[in-house]
């Protein structure tokens, strides 16, 4: 990116799937941030075709800013699994016009339910086009809130170690098993958010984990 100054990269797996962003100073933009742009443009583009309030899905470790920015321009939110297969069935369930996964996945109605890394640039190009800004510019504004990214531990008991994070918070935060373990912090109104979740691996020994805070 910096040898040729260019504007953004993008980047696609195998099966061009997914699809990842890279901005001018060569850092990744964050797939939650794109999740949000491009849920915003489906929404404004089924709104043209008269459908009021379409259905967003983002999986339980996407941003929190994914499903505020959903709700903040009056359509539904609902947070999913995560997992290919579960959200493309969630997808053909409750008809959602868009999924956003923080693995880089984006689920389009009208491809079949399915997820397409290419459909996902052209978004994202398109609305880059829109304005003057640079991309990391453009970025951050869809990444207002401080994430960890996924750390992943070698854990020999699961069990063992999800009592010992619910003794831990105990009192402190809210808990729920919608996929592994979601931990959010009680905070006052004044008081930074925080959540985490740890998931097990399907296929290896180890525990999953992401953070994500108002602030660093």
């Amino acid at each position: 990116m910096r040898e040729h100054g260019a504007d953004l990269g993008l980047a696609f797996d195998g099966d061009a799937d997914r699809c990842f962003v890279v901005d001018e100073r060569g850092e990744p933009v964050d797939p939650s941030a794109v999740a949000a742009i491009v849920a915003l443009r489906e929404i404004a583009r089924v709104r043209a075709l008269g459908e009021d309030e379409p259905t967003v899905l983002h999986n339980l470790i996407t941003s929190r800013f994914v499903p505020e920015t959903i709700e903040a321009v009056g359509a539904i939110a609902e947070r999913t699994r995560v997992g290919h297969s579960l959200i493309k069935d969630r997808m053909a369930e409750t008809g959602a016009v868009f999924g956003g996964e923080h693995s880089a996945h984006y689920y389009f109605r009208d491809f079949w339910g399915a997820d397409n890394g290419m459909l996902a640039a052209m978004h994202l190009l398109a609305e880059f086009g829109t304005q003057a800004a640079p991309l990391s510019e453009l970025a951050d504004r869809f990444t207002p809130y401080a994430l960890s990214g996924e750390i992943n531990s070698t854990v020999a008991d699961v069990p063992a170690a999800y009592t010992r994070i619910v003794e831990a918070f105990v009192g402190r935060a809210e808990f729920d098993e919608l996929d592994g373990l979601t931990v959010t912090g009680v905070t006052a109104e004044d008081e930074p958010f925080w959540w985490f979740n740890v998931r097990p691996s399907n296929t290896e020994p180890l525990l999953r984990l992401n953070v994500e805070g108002r602030t660093p």
